[in-house]
């Protein structure tokens, strides 16, 4: 049977790099169907169970196959599946009321969209017109998504396809703590460096600028942050230059730093941002994603405009259903104790290892950064490792960073402690064997020298 179900797996790939582009990424050297899930679980097409600890790039958010979003998407499939903004919907209204309120953002409209490509898109719409300036500035190492403008935002080289852009993108320091030329600095000296820095470009730039596009806690990045409070202070900047926040939670959002239930919260002394992008965590899996600004912002263009797939009948009842599961369920709360744990064990993991070089994150968001062992050299040949060794150990994560360096851990916030002992476990195994490969590899040329 295991044999049948292997080659099932290197058909499909095959067939996957026949028909999609070379460019589409997957995960290992033998890549995998996954088939279902239950829980923080979820299986292959050659049935092994794996501990989910990237839920989809931080998209299953509560759990796989939540028996209440299963419900209501299936309730809602059996009546009518599509109709379009054209058409009122009860559903897209009242997920809309609710997240204006959750926002934080007063007199807050809300737009749904498919992804948060989408979402950041019209969000730069939206700043660029109502400042009448195609000028942006963005955080380094940051990324915002696939589409044209939002590469052209987009601070990490290793998703940059292309230079070319409709947007003339500023960017400044602020994304990464620990390395860079103010990682030596306290944090109060850090955030007073990278405000200077703010107002020294802004200095430069030729005229109005319309926005800063940031991420509250960068993604893709390698789950990277400045201080606390760092956003607070450069959005007392923009405010002196009438220049709009826009606060990147994609991945940030809906209780999954746990101290916030937005991670632009952690930046708040300033006062809400301007505009918030939402996706990934509010469908658990279904296409679902938004923005949400104050009236005088989201009503500024003066076009025609609908969204065909946006705010769907379907998508929307699932996300209703999912946000009250998490609100009812304070998984904000769990994130905050389970993840505070996870990191913990982490951190001890991390103390006994030369390849681990840094722990960071918050709540049941965490990034491993991982070196040359005993050096401060970004290794993407660890993270390749560890990230195989992992699944062996049966447990699935992400990779980051602008080198490829970091692990990316984001478990659904339902975790149980059980669940991330056991992670914790399998990637403490997975730490050592490609620590172990590492040192191998490094002193195999060191032995062949000696013998000559």
């Amino acid at each position: 049977m295991a044999t049948v179900t292997e080659n099932l797996h290197s058909a499909l790939h095959t067939r996957h790099r026949a028909v999609l582009p070379d460019w589409l990424a997957t995960y290992y050297a033998r890549p995998i169907e996954l088939t279902h899930g239950e829980g923080r679980h979820v299986w292959d097409a050659e049935g092994r169970r794996y501990l989910d600890f990237f839920g989809g790039i931080l998209t299953t958010m509560t759990a796989h196959a939540l028996p209440e979003v299963s419900a209501a998407v299936a309730e809602q499939a059996g009546k009518i599946l599509h109709s379009s903004t054209l058409y009122l919907s009860h559903q897209a209204v009242e997920l809309a009321e609710r997240i204006a309120r959750l926002s934080g953002i007063p007199d807050a409209r809300v737009f749904f969209t498919t992804s948060g490509t989408e979402a950041n898109d019209t969000a730069l719409l939206l700043a660029t017109a109502y400042r009448r300036s195609n000028q942006i500035l963005a955080l380094r190492n940051s990324y915002h998504g696939r589409s044209f403008t939002s590469i052209g935002v987009t601070g990490n080289s290793a998703w940059s396809p292309t230079s070319l852009s409709p947007l003339q993108t500023l960017y400044v320091h602020g994304g990464v703590r620990t390395r860079g030329p103010y990682a030596r600095l306290s944090d109060a000296e850090f955030t007073a460096a990278c405000v200077e820095d703010l107002e020294d470009m802004l200095g430069q730039a030729g005229g109005t600028v319309a926005a800063l596009i940031a991420e509250p806690v960068q993604g893709v990045g390698g789950f990277t942050s400045g201080p606390d409070g760092l956003l607070a202070a450069f959005k007392r900047v923009l405010d002196r230059h009438g220049i709009l926040w826009i606060t990147d939670e994609v991945q940030t959002g809906w209780g999954r730093t746990g101290d916030n239930f937005w991670g632009w919260q952690a930046h708040g002394q300033a006062g809400p941002p301007d505009i918030l992008t939402f996706a990934k965590g509010v469908g658990n899996g279904l296409s679902m994603g938004g923005v949400v600004a104050r009236a005088e912002v989201m009503n500024c263009l003066n076009a025609n405009s609908i969204s065909t797939f946006g705010g769907s009948p379907v998508t929307t009842a699932g996300a209703l259903a999912n946000l009250t599961y998490l609100v009812d369920h304070d998984l904000q709360g769990n994130a905050r104790r389970v993840g505070g744990l996870l990191k913990s064990r982490l951190d001890a993991i991390g103390a006994g290892l030369g390849i681990v070089r840094e722990v960071r994150g918050r709540g049941l968001m965490l990034g491993v950064e991982l070196v040359e062992p005993g050096t401060d050299t970004p290794s993407a040949a660890a993270a390749s490792l560890v990230l195989e060794a992992a699944r062996e150990h049966g447990v699935l994560i992400g990779k980051g960073g602008r080198s490829g360096n970091a692990l990316r851990i984001a478990p659904p916030l339902s975790l149980t402690v059980a669940e991330a002992e056991e992670g914790a476990a399998a990637i403490e195994a997975a730490l050592r064997q490609a620590q172990t490969a590492l040192e191998e590899r490094s002193a195999a040329p060191q032995a062949g020298r000696s013998v000559l």
